[in-house]
């Protein structure tokens, strides 16, 4: 075959198709033009990108439709909206994440992780503001507490929710008391969490007096929030272990409760294990029901059955609801960013830790 002939054909082959630069050429032609649109009404960054995401989804679509056929635009307008919607989707984590680091990592300091909030008045933030000082006051009370409330209700709700699946899965199949249970996990899925924060104030008020608040009051309100996500998630780890593992068991002679804690269990603990991480990740950052059972506190309190306690979510509420300096709120909105930033590091840490979990535990197959 001659060069002429090699030229020819990928001549015929390339024809009718843009080249692998076209569409940065016509991403770059958006970006010009939203620009210049952008500058008709007030220029402003945001304005920029959604004028250019708009003229870049109706013009490589109408650019690939005019070269390469109708069927290629109409591929090219589909994956170019399914980008855009990935993106808008993105954006607000992307401006969340941003906002929260830009103005949380000032305030995250030796001085913030390890001291409360006891003792601090706003004298000492008129200060800091006036003479350009560090900002005094910290939130180790809030984490603490914050971790024990959590630990205490994953204490309760873990129990409970994996009892309750396993009697959904192995013995409640179509009986009555298992349809109702269903219904009301269901239910319980939706409820407002302050709904949950008020039945535990009212429990703990009917037994110890009205106003008791401490971090087991706490702890039991999202213990309630808990519990249907642990059964839900666990229900349908028990129900994916093949029936023939079962079987194998009670045709040794193996006894049913001892089938499924030696057999099913350990075979749908990677997913159960997961799904209580992520319950847990749920609820750490509740701050309605923690304001009306655990209360405020200044100071650091590690009984959880005794005195109010904070957490991270009423803390942020109280420095941004209530500054300590009224006139200067400034170190009050710092330090509840610093504190944002903490919660979600830990929740996203919890994810971390369940992905990790659900590798750990996954049931190993012959081709791993």
């Amino acid at each position: 075959m001659t060069a002429t002939t090699q030229i020819r054909g990928r001549s015929a082959l390339t024809r009718g198709k843009l080249p692998g630069w076209s569409r940065w050429a016509v991403l770059a032609a958006a970006l010009v033009l939203g620009a210049a649109l952008s500058s008709l009404i007030g220029f402003s960054l945001v304005g920029w990108i959604l004028f250019a995401a708009v003229l870049f989804v109706i013009g490589w679509p109408v650019t690939v439709g005019l070269v390469e056929g109708r069927r290629k635009g109409v591929d090219a307008l589909v994956s170019a909206l399914i980008v855009a919607a990935f993106i808008v989707a993105l954006l607000p984590l992307l401006s969340v994440i941003w906002t929260v680091l830009g103005k949380g990592i000032p305030g995250l300091t030796a001085n913030f992780l390890g001291t409360s909030m006891n003792g601090m008045t706003g004298a000492q933030d008129n200060r800091a503001v006036r003479e350009g000082t560090a900002v005094l006051g910290g939130a180790y009370h809030a984490i603490l507490g914050s971790i024990l409330i959590t630990v205490w209700a994953t204490v309760i709700s873990v129990p409970i929710g994996l009892l309750t699946a396993v009697y959904l899965v192995e013995y409640g199949q179509g009986r009555t008391l298992s349809r109702a249970i269903t219904f009301f996990v269901d239910v319980m899925t939706g409820i407002p969490s302050i709904v949950a924060g008020l039945f535990a104030a009212a429990l703990f008020g009917l037994i110890l007096g009205p106003g008791f608040k401490a971090g087991i009051v706490g702890a039991i309100a999202l213990s309630v929030l808990m519990i249907p996500t642990v059964v839900r998630s666990a229900e349908e780890m028990l129900r994916i272990v093949p029936n023939e593992l079962r079987e194998a068991a009670y045709a040794l002679g193996v006894r049913k409760w001892r089938t499924i804690l030696k057999v099913v269990i350990p075979t749908a603990i990677s997913g159960i294990a997961s799904g209580v991480t992520l319950a847990i990740s749920r609820v750490i950052g509740e701050t309605a029901p923690l304001i009306v059972t655990a209360g405020f506190a200044t100071g650091i309190n590690g009984n959880v059955f005794s005195g109010w306690m904070q957490s991270l979510p009423a803390y942020i509420y109280t420095q941004i609801l209530t500054p300590t300096s009224p006139t200067n709120p400034g170190p009050s909105e710092q330090r509840a960013w610093a504190a944002a930033l903490i919660l979600i590091v830990l929740v996203m840490l919890l994810n971390l830790v369940a992905r990790l979990i659900a590798r750990l535990f996954a049931p190993k197959t012959s081709g791993r």
